[in-house]
């Protein structure tokens, strides 16, 4: 339907961008040219012009309603006599002038933030002023600076914050021990990693019977005790305003943008062993067979007996005689009940049919200069497992009894698949001939059954992709549809409100509801609206009508879930552009790999030795025509009948890497190229200056020769019209500089 709409603008490297409606609606197209007047991240009005041969809608800016206010980051150059900054962010599409004295104290090619003083119009560029010098690229660090600026992360607390957490108390006062349960000679210990920095959660286990004869219940005691966080971070206060301004903790490889003051998030509410702290409590009642009988909550004064490892519970559960068992006698007890919780823990998961699917996940080891050193996989054991199965069974105590008191909260939902990639799903199953059936409305058992039949299969791994990728991605919200995932009616987050906003919220629902009061949620200034994804509707919409009270828990959901994307993105693109930099050392050589995804245009593998993915372009396949099948998930060449599908094993050597664009490309090695390479003399994958170094370059050159071209081609003012309104000529070579 033709007419107006508002949006939000998402630009694309390649030049056009989308405008991402605000009724989920799909995107609208915008061409090149109307991308002139308009930068990424821009909030417009465009007319709808025409309807694309699949439906898709193009349009034409109208209006400019909203600029983007905040910096740009990028790279200072001087070129033809004129300052400009090339924005590090490839979606925003035009370089920015930079007048002379605007520059403040940069230098030719350093990173810095530019405010915009004039926005870009059809016949000129953007112009800016440098507001702040981040330093060379290769600084330590360097990526997360980019990275926090680039997708907005608050990163600096308000002075208000600093000096209100300089002003807590740096001990437990007579004054916080009131009106609390005194657990401080329960053998409490915290369970983590050995870079773990703050401790929010503290378990403890032991056997338990109650009644005899046929009402005899015999289980366990599982207590989960949480730091009480809310205590100390008030309602309205400056604390709570940055907390819920973050919403999260930002986690890169060597550092932590926290949410709260390092005070609070390592200090006094951080579970330390041998100190005595304030903490939220979920007691509960484990029968044998995995379900919990009874439950309740309460505040207490905890005293933790230990800190431990993954690795070192890890070891005392494989070996109770061995030495870390030996380092930890009074504890050993302890945390074989806890294993034993959860063993029946995992019962109940079975009987749930929840959906549990085993993924690699990786740890970027790196050195004193922040580069990487090594990907390491992470080893999943029973210590990580049982920590998991604990904090699950808080949360879902602490939904059930918000959700028993019909009090508003948020809770974490994750819903089933949406009619379209269930469609995708049916369609691809049955064309692998598998034999279990897909409902029209499909179950978390149904999901898990079908992950099961699949094990021992060569496509198992290609199978269970196809699976996560159907399932939709969880958010907050006050409307409680459950949780498809973990199959469970009801689902929160109680166990990390150090580092959750929403765990806070939940934490300050259940103290009003032992208090006999209620908690009302005062909307905050610092509301971030959340931004669709592209071309797609909201993963969730809460029911209508609904009270203004509601309305406030739902706008602090939507709050949390785009800050908990907003730190994924950030995360990823760091880790990104570590992958690049190290992967910059293994230009030319060869490594073994499994196809990770498949699309029309190309392979997605992952090394095998390193845990990097990059991308086989669907030129790299040799001369003949491959076609997409999409049910299939995989490309079929046409003569040959090759086909390529995820899973299968690949041997490729890496051709080039995009430090700018976070890319890396693989090209194919044929078989027996190898050995005709040594035929001639070269050894693969040796040192500079053999057969692979040779041909890397080689391709390397091509493709700069071929950017090259480009260039030039795009210094044309008849072709390129970014080219054509700067206002001074630009050299036709391509710039003498490398942008990253």
């Amino acid at each position: 339907m033709l007419g107006e709409v508002e949006g939000v603008v998402d630009g694309h490297r390649d030049g056009h961008g989308l405008v991402l409606r605000a009724d989920g609606e799909p995107a609208v197209y915008l061409a090149p040219q109307e991308m002139r007047t308009a930068l990424h991240r821009d909030k417009v009005r465009v007319r709808i012009l025409r309807y694309d041969r699949k439906g898709r809608p193009e349009g034409r800016i109208v209006e400019i309603l909203e600029r983007r206010k905040t910096p740009i980051i990028g790279r200072l150059l001087h070129e033809g006599g004129q300052w400009l900054v090339a924005p590090e962010d490839r979606r925003f599409g035009q370089d920015i002038l930079i007048p002379k004295n605007a520059t403040a104290s940069a230098a030719v090619g350093q990173v810095v933030a530019v405010e915009l003083t004039e926005p870009p119009s059809v016949h000129s560029q953007p112009v800016g002023r440098v507001a702040e010098v981040l330093g060379e690229i290769d600084d330590p660090g360097m990526e997360i600076e980019i990275a926090v600026r680039k997708y907005e992360v608050p990163h600096e607390f308000s002075a208000e914050t600093l000096a209100a957490a300089a002003a807590l108390p740096d001990k437990l006062r007579a004054v916080d021990r009131r009106n609390r349960i005194d657990l401080t000679d329960v053998a409490l210990v915290t369970i983590d990693g050995e870079d773990a920095r703050d401790f929010d959660d503290a378990v403890y286990c032991e056997p338990f019977k109650r009644g005899r004869g046929k009402t005899l219940v015999e289980g366990w005691r599982l207590i989960v005790a949480i730091a009480d966080v809310s205590h100390y971070v008030k309602p309205g206060e400056p604390i709570d305003e940055d907390a819920f301004e973050r919403a999260t903790s930002v986690y890169f490889p060597r550092r932590v943008i926290p949410m709260l003051p390092e005070k609070l998030s390592n200090g006094l509410c951080s579970l330390n062993p041998e100190q005595d702290r304030l903490a939220m409590v979920c007691d509960m009642i484990v029968t044998a067979d995995g379900s919990i009988d009874a439950f309740q909550f309460f505040p207490a004064v905890i005293c933790s007996h230990a800190r431990l490892t993954y690795t070192e519970v890890a070891a005392v559960l494989a070996n109770t005689r061995g030495p870390e068992a030996s380092r930890r006698a009074d504890l050993v007890p302890h945390l074989l009940h806890l294993h034993e919780v959860y063993r029946a823990l995992l019962k109940q998961r079975a009987v749930r049919g929840a959906v549990d699917f085993e993924s690699t996940e990786t740890q970027i080891v790196c050195d004193e200069a922040g580069r990487i050193e090594r990907i390491v996989p992470r080893t999943r054991t029973d210590a990580h497992r049982l920590i998991e199965e604990a904090m699950l069974a808080a949360n879902v105590c602490a939904a059930a009894f918000i959700a028993s008191a019909e009090h508003p909260s948020l809770y974490r939902v994750h819903e089933g698949p949406t009619p379209e990639k269930r469609v995708t799903l049916q369609a691809y199953l049955k064309a692998l001939g598998i034999g279990l059936h897909l409902s029209d409305e499909p179950t978390p058992a149904e999901m898990q059954a079908i992950s099961q039949a699949a094990q021992g299969r060569p496509d198992a791994v290609q199978i269970q992709t196809m699976l996560l990728r159907s399932m939709q991605q969880a958010i907050y919200t006050a409307d409680n549809q459950g949780h498809f995932g973990l199959a469970y009616a009801a689902y929160t987050h109680f166990t990390s409100p150090i580092r959750r906003y929403p765990d806070l919220l939940v934490h300050r629902v259940i103290k009003a509801l032992l208090g006999g009061r209620r908690y009302h949620l005062v909307p905050s200034a610092k509301t971030r609206v959340p931004e669709l994804r592209r071309g797609g509707k909201p993963a969730h919409k809460a029911p209508k009508p609904m009270t203004q009270e509601l309305s406030h828990w739902e706008a602090a959901g939507a709050h949390c879930s785009a800050n908990e994307r907003r730190a994924d993105e950030a995360s990823r693109d760091v880790e990104a552009w570590l992958k690049c930099r190290y992967m910059r050392e293994h230009l030319g050589e060869e490594f073994s790999g499994t196809i990770s995804a498949v699309a029309s245009f190309g392979l997605f593998v992952t090394l095998d030795a390193l845990y990097v993915d990059g991308l086989v372009h669907i030129t790299e396949l040799g001369g003949e025509y491959y076609r997409f099948d999409e049910a299939r998930q995989e490309l079929r060449g046409e003569r040959t009948g090759v086909r390529y599908a995820v899973g299968v094993r690949v041997r490729v050597q890496v051709s080039r890497v995009d430090l700018d664009g976070r890319k890396i490309d693989f090209r194919m090695v044929r078989e027996g190229e190898g050995d005709r390479l040594l035929s001639q003399g070269r050894s693969v994958g040796a040192k500079p200056g053999d057969a692979v170094e040779e041909l890397a370059a080689i391709r390397l050159a091509d493709r700069a020769a071929k950017l090259a071209a480009r260039a030039q081609k795009a210094n044309a003012p008849e072709t390129a019209a970014r080219r054509a309104r700067k206002p001074a000529p630009r050299k036709a070579a391509p710039r003498p500089r490398t942008r990253r």
